[in-house]
């Protein structure tokens, strides 16, 4: 018998904290290009990732600004991407650069930050 629970296969949305909402949307929504889904109370903002939901928000509870887990967007050309978000005013930590290769193809990552620090990445598997 499978104790595995149905349906966990799939991200409907990922909660990223930041300490000033319309700052992060201006962030994600004019500089990163992220589809602007909607906003709610109380300093919500949502947008969407590829079909997964991005919430950005303040944090809740104990959480913290700046611990979040990376969030790595999935691009085709890394180059290219790095170099329109650097049109846009991103400032990257790491350029484009070969972090494994794999059997079938190379992983590369760019790294840059948020208003409020947190980690960011891009990621592309060049074949």
């Amino acid at each position: 018998m499978s104790t595995a629970l149905p349906g966990l296969s799939v991200l409907g949305q990922i909660a990223f904290t930041v300490s000033d909402v319309e700052r992060a949307t201006v962030f994600f929504r004019d500089q990163l290009g992220l589809p602007f889904l909607f906003a709610a109370p109380p300093g919500l903002a949502f947008f969407d990732c590829g079909g997964v939901r991005l919430m950005v928000t303040r944090p809740q509870g104990a959480g913290a600004i700046g611990a979040n887990s990376i969030l790595y967007f999935k691009v085709s050309d890394i180059d290219a991407a790095h170099l329109a978000l650097q049109a846009r005013g991103v400032v990257f930590e790491r350029p484009p650069a070969l972090v494994a290769r794999m059997p079938d193809h190379e992983l590369w990552l760019a790294s840059f930050r948020d208003p409020d620090g947190n980690i960011l990445e891009l990621m592309s598997e060049k074949r």
